[in-house]
């Protein structure tokens, strides 16, 4: 067991290390590091040259200042300046004009010293010295007035001592960086591994069939999170549409089953049973009605298909609300008038839309077919266009027995047809056109529950920007 669980485990450190994250941050740490050799650099460069400057600048004063004294006090400077040297880092020197030396702590006259009063590195003797640990310091000459040559100089050494320091800080700050940079990546990259896992197995828990997965998101504004919120909506959509495909083959079979079958009954008794002309167009009447009822379903269905794919959007222009209402109240008054009923038109001002003419018709239309349908005689059918805040609205009354709060959902569903519509003549694809119409012009169905159906075509003003009102 041991043994299968090590390649595992070195499986899964492979794949830490070969992961995007877990590059990204080695890189940027990388990148931090030359940073900081470079930054560490700089400073190292810039302190040693200001202190070579300030160590040139004190040696020049000092070299004016004993240049100016009388001659027999410039041994007793020197030895006084000396004397004054507790780290043994001052040089001093004075030589006459054959190069012997006078004073000082200085064994000779350095052979390649300028003696111009500038500042300059040399390589100095010390008196009480080995010639091989001669150091390397910065010095300046200058030539007095009878002849004699007076010499100082300081050890710049401290320059190595600010690199040692400025080194191990580079080394104390630069390795846990290193080492924090490598870990937070480490880090990340678990995480994101772990995320990218969990919804690896959700998505073939989905694949699978299991149409209720989802993505797991946290309630925090990251790109993942707003990324599963997104792919979560999707499958909501997608979940709605496969449940409701998955009854449509049943009711379409369902639905053409009948029709077709009193059609072929009707042909099967003609042929037995017919014997004269008369019954046998009787019999060949009922058959075509029965196949005008499927064919009907038929075309519905590939109207409904069409709307919900939006092929119809090239045709949008500009729609007169109060003109479509009017049409189709004079379409429908003789069907009223047949059934008993009042049907009226109020038209609270003239607004227009953008949208499809036909397809707006087509849905007032079936409002309109259903109110007088499920209407009792005697009642009453009411269309209305009214104007709100920022929108327009058409609404569809009638004093029939309405829809109920437990309905308001499956009625929008393909084929749906509640009990007291069961005698009602129908496919049960009206309101889902309609739908399909107004989820394509942008607008809002708005269904109210209770007695007397009511139901509205609320069409905001974003949607379209022409609900403008014209007197």
């Amino acid at each position: 067991m041991k043994y299968e669980q090590q390649p595992a485990r070195s499986m899964r450190q492979l794949q830490l290390i070969r992961s995007n994250t877990f590059r990204w941050a080695t890189a940027v740490a990388v990148v931090f590091a030359i940073f900081m050799i470079v930054l560490f650099g700089f400073i190292y460069w810039k302190i040693d040259g200001y202190l070579i400057a300030r160590s040139d600048r004190m040696i020049a004063q000092q070299l004016n200042f004993m240049a100016t004294l009388p001659r027999d006090r410039r041994a007793d400077a020197i030895s006084d300046h000396l004397g004054q040297d507790s780290r043994g880092v001052q040089y001093a020197g004075l030589f006459d004009s054959a190069g012997n030396r006078l004073a000082g702590n200085l064994k000779q006259l350095p052979q390649d010293l300028r003696v111009d009063g500038a500042a300059q590195a040399t390589r100095v003797a010390r008196v009480g010295q080995s010639p091989a640990g001669d150091p390397l310091i910065r010095a300046a000459g200058q030539r007095l007035e009878n002849g004699d040559v007076l010499v100082l100089g300081r050890n710049v050494d401290e320059t190595r001592e600010i690199s040692s320091v400025v080194g191990q800080a580079l080394a104390l700050g630069l390795l846990p960086t290193l080492c924090l940079c490598l870990l937070a990546g480490a880090w990340l990259s678990v995480r994101a591994e772990r995320r990218v896992e969990e919804v690896n197995q959700r998505v073939q828990r989905i694949i699978a069939g299991d149409l209720r997965e989802r993505l797991p998101h946290r309630n925090v504004d990251d790109p993942f999170s707003r990324l599963a919120i997104i792919v979560n909506g999707m499958l909501d959509e997608m979940e709605t549409m496969i449940n409701a495909l998955a009854g449509v083959g049943n009711d379409i079979a369902h639905d053409l089953r009948t029709p077709l079958t009193r059609a072929r009954l009707s042909l099967e008794r003609g042929r037995t049973h017919a014997t004269t002309l008369e019954q046998l167009q009787t019999v060949t009447d009922k058959a075509i009605g029965g196949i005008d009822q499927s064919l009907a379903i038929i075309t519905a269905l590939l109207r409904l298909t069409e709307i919900e794919n939006s092929q119809r959007s090239a045709g949008f222009g500009n729609v007169a609300l109060h003109e479509i209402l009017r049409e189709v109240c004079d379409v429908y008054e003789p069907i009223a008038e047949d059934k008993s009923l009042a049907l009226g038109v109020d038209i609270d001002c003239k607004l227009h839309v953008w949208g499809d003419r036909d397809l707006l018709f087509e849905a007032v239309a079936n409002l309109v077919d259903n109110a007088i349908k499920f209407t009792p005689a005697g009642g009453k059918v009411g269309l209305e266009l009214l104007r709100g805040d920022k929108e327009a609205t058409v609404r569809v009354t009638d004093t029939g027995p309405g829809i109920g709060e437990q309905e308001r959902e499956a009625v929008l569903r393909r084929f749906y047809r509640s009990d007291k519509m069961r005698n009602t003549p129908g496919v049960g694809l009206g309101l889902s056109l309609v739908a399909a119409i107004i989820k394509l012009h942008g607008f809002r169905l708005v269904i109210h529950p209770g007695s007397g159906g009511q139901i509205e075509i609320v069409c905001p003003d974003k949607a379209n920007g022409l609900n403008l009102p014209q007197r």
